[in-house]
């Protein structure tokens, strides 16, 4: 597993990667490297079994800023049909990777959350703020169109079609009290103990049955495209790939014998 990256944080302490962008001076933004990295890395996320949960956090106080002005920005100005495509495709592969890692992805996000920032938010599972956070899908306001890393398609399920649709046309901040009221956060917390609050939720979370959290999140992301009765056969198989599992076994004996089940993810 991939642990010794060069343009992100990355510290993986009892089964729980901590992750953030690493500029804070500039509030965190978003390279062409830092893209390709964090693609990858989430992707290898798939084949190994030693990561229980991810949080990608804030530093600094901001989580990001999306899109580096002079690193990207500036340059795309410059490029082909070809190259641009090849780089949209390659920002999106960071959503899908996200997606299909398999493990349950939780974002601690303070302060600044813009652009591609905003993008990574979105595709976690779980987003705890705090009262300080600025989230905005801001693509709109650099002259392009609001349906960028699959915001179109995620961000209405999230908080629904008439607010997702404002926030795209206008790319305004949404407040933490907004996202929290809309579903966009889970939780908001003072700045002090977002960190610990985070942390206490992957710790929760790790320590779950982690074949089945895999199963939940592939069937999460897969059900989009399903009707209700393809929904419900995909569940039934999937269940019945988790009651082979040990872990479904433990927690039966634990039932049995008034114990807490102890989960080894297998």
């Amino acid at each position: 597993m991939r642990s010794d990256v060069t343009h992100f944080l990355c510290d993986i302490r009892d089964g729980i990667a901590h992750v953030a962008l690493d500029r804070p001076d500039r509030k965190n933004p978003l390279t062409f490297d830092s893209y390709a990295e964090l693609r990858d890395w989430f992707r290898d996320q798939a084949y190994d079994d030693s990561v229980k949960a991810v949080v990608f956090g804030s530093n600094g106080g901001n989580f990001s800023s999306g899109g580096d002005v002079h690193d990207i920005i500036g340059p795309l100005t410059n490029m082909s049909m070809k190259e641009l495509l090849a780089f949209t495709r390659m920002t999106g592969d960071l959503v899908k990777a996200m997606v299909n890692c398999g493990k349950p992805i939780i974002a601690a996000i303070d302060g600044i959350c813009v652009g591609a920032g905003a993008i990574i938010a979105m595709a976690s599972d779980l987003r705890i703020a705090t009262p300080d956070a600025k989230c905005a899908f801001l693509f709109t306001r650099v002259g392009l169109a609001g349906c960028d890393m699959g915001a179109c398609a995620i961000l209405p399920r999230i908080i629904g079609q008439g607010r997702a649709a404002e926030l795209l046309y206008t790319g305004r901040s949404m407040t933490a009290q907004e996202g929290a009221a809309w579903g966009f956060y889970n939780q908001v917390v003072p700045a002090d103990s977002l960190g610990e609050t985070a942390l206490s939720l992957a710790r929760r979370i790790a320590a779950g049955p982690n074949f089945g959290h895999m199963m939940t999140k592939t069937m999460l992301a897969q059900e989009w495209s399903m009707s209700i009765e393809q929904a419900i056969e995909a569940e039934a198989q999937a269940q019945a790939i988790c009651m082979q599992t040990g872990d479904f076994e433990r927690a039966y004996h634990a039932f049995v014998a008034k114990q807490k089940p102890v989960f080894k993810g297998d």
